[in-house]
């Protein structure tokens, strides 16, 4: 770990919006492949597809890594602490601190994504003191563009990231939200 990069707690529960972001467990293992394992996660993000038994339990040993590693954290959404509906992500990453979302296709319609993402920004803001937070995101993906626009965000003028992923090339807009 980097001296400039501060360690998460290995414990971390947000509420707010009428949400309960909280740790991934055990528990969330069966659950997590019906989030998860849709086609629209696989083309849109970075998650491994198909996503079985065996990809839940590698995403929360990827998960614990990561955390313990100081750069990410991976929090399930819920509206009471218990099933969860989907994920939100936090990256320490060169370009900034990313936010990132994934809400299962049976609980989609309900703001979940766009909620999520101000719970952990402001999370971002108070507790990591970041000053601002982004989502990178392809223009053509029409349902997470109305999330940053309904959580906030606005888009940047920088360059767009391209790269490959899954075969597929991508060009992805950044889109920021500043402290209050």
């Amino acid at each position: 770990m980097s001296s400039t990069t501060s360690s998460f707690p290995e414990r971390i529960e947000l509420s707010g919006k009428g949400l309960v972001l909280r740790d991934w467990t055990e528990a969330d293992l069966a659950a997590m492949p019906e989030l998860f394992d849709h086609p629209d996660i696989a083309y849109w993000t970075p998650i491994v597809s198909p996503f079985d038994k065996a990809a839940a339990r590698a995403r929360l040993d990827r998960d614990r890594q990561l955390r313990a590693e100081g750069t990410t954290i991976l929090l399930a959404i819920t509206v009471d602490g218990d099933a969860p509906l989907g994920e939100v992500m936090l990256r320490r990453a060169p370009e900034g601190t990313e936010l990132g979302y994934a809400v299962g296709p049976a609980h989609r319609g309900q703001g979940l994504a766009a909620r999520a993402v101000r719970v952990m920004a402001a999370y971002a803001f108070e507790q990591l003191g970041t000053g601002q937070v982004i989502l990178e995101l392809e223009a053509e993906n029409a349902a997470s563009v109305a999330v940053a626009t309904k959580a906030g965000f606005r888009l940047l003028d920088v360059p767009l990231i391209t790269g490959e992923e899954k075969g597929r090339p991508y060009a992805l807009q950044t889109w920021g939200l500043n402290r209050p």
